[in-house]
């Protein structure tokens, strides 16, 4: 694991679950592979996003490889409330992965939501929502073998077309004591189809635990209709936070000052170049035309890139 400040951070985090208690929705950054790093969620928490979720990672060959201890995991001490997802079908593997990360982040989240081929065929993310039982396991264990009580195991789901099982699901993971549960509102099969609002009601009806509503949140706006709608505690975004990483404070489209942060946090990092510059193509969408994205997008180097944004932006 690498930590900016390794003796500062043994501090605990503050507990993510302290945060569904006040009057607003929880603003929440989504597990995004690739993007979700840490120089991205500096970025949204300068932008009053209250959580960032790390991408996801596998916690078999977390516990396995200090190297993939190293290379998966970066945090430092700004980076909090911090949950670090996994992908998981073992309880104690799910369990030796969380007692790394427990010094270092204020919870885990179990990945029972992702929808592709290779995670499902080797029994990760949405399969899950099949397996009450081994998800409910997974939660005691993670609960009884991390020392620290306010350490948070939530868990990230889609939903059933018979919503009846997943509400089954939600009830059996609060009975084994999971912090919160977030409901990304779509079948496993649905990709862009419209999000199941409806169905996230019910779920929230249906526990007394925070529940997070996850599925095309685009503005600030949204984030109170949807939580108006479902009730929910909280809403996580994941594409519109990417087109837009100051969303979350209330602007429509990302404005030069957080693509001025973003070139000051990925050099402050040392950001690889394909990150910094894929990050930027995803907040300069809807700013720029089709012409001006054909040359940036095929930029190469950081100070092309650089020297692109003076000229055309004065950033």
């Amino acid at each position: 694991m690498n930590h900016d400040q390794t003796d500062q951070i043994q501090c605990l985090p503050r507990n993510p679950s302290d945060l569904f208690y006040s009057k607003h929705p929880v603003k929440i950054c989504a597990p995004m592979v690739r993007y979700s790093k840490l120089a991205f969620r500096t970025l949204v928490r300068k932008y009053d996003c209250d959580l960032c979720y790390t991408p996801m990672i596998i916690a078999a060959d977390f516990v396995k490889s200090a190297k993939a201890r190293n290379s998966e995991f970066t945090t430092n001490q700004g980076d909090k409330p911090l949950v670090v997802q996994f992908a998981a079908k073992e309880s104690q593997v799910l369990a030796d992965a969380a007692r790394y990360v427990s010094p270092f982040a204020g919870g885990i989240d179990v990945n029972c939501g992702c929808p592709q081929r290779w995670a499902m065929s080797e029994g990760y993310g949405a399969c899950l929502i099949n397996q009450p039982e081994l998800v409910s396991d997974m939660v005691k264990t993670v609960h009884n073998q991390v020392e620290n009580p306010s350490f948070s195991v939530s868990i990230k789901i889609r939903i059933h077309s018979d919503i009846s099982r997943t509400v089954d699901l939600c009830r059996k993971a609060e009975a084994a004591g999971v912090s919160w549960i977030t409901v990304h509102g779509r079948l496993t099969e649905e990709r862009h189809q419209p999000v199941h609002y409806d169905s996230i009601k019910i779920i929230k009806e249906s526990v007394s635990i925070p529940v997070v509503a996850n599925g095309d949140i685009k503005n600030l706006k949204e984030v109170s209709q949807i939580h108006q709608i479902t009730g929910a505690d909280g809403v996580m975004a994941a594409r519109g936070l990417l087109a837009n990483p100051a969303m979350f404070a209330g602007y429509e489209e990302t404005p030069l000052s957080c693509i001025q942060d973003w070139i000051d946090i990925s050099l402050e990092h040392g950001t690889p170049f394909a990150c910094f510059h894929h990050h930027l193509i995803y907040m300069l969408e809807r700013i720029t035309s089709k012409q001006e994205k054909r040359v940036f997008n095929v930029l190469s180097s950081t100070s092309a890139v650089l020297n692109y944004l003076k000229d055309n932006y004065g950033v």
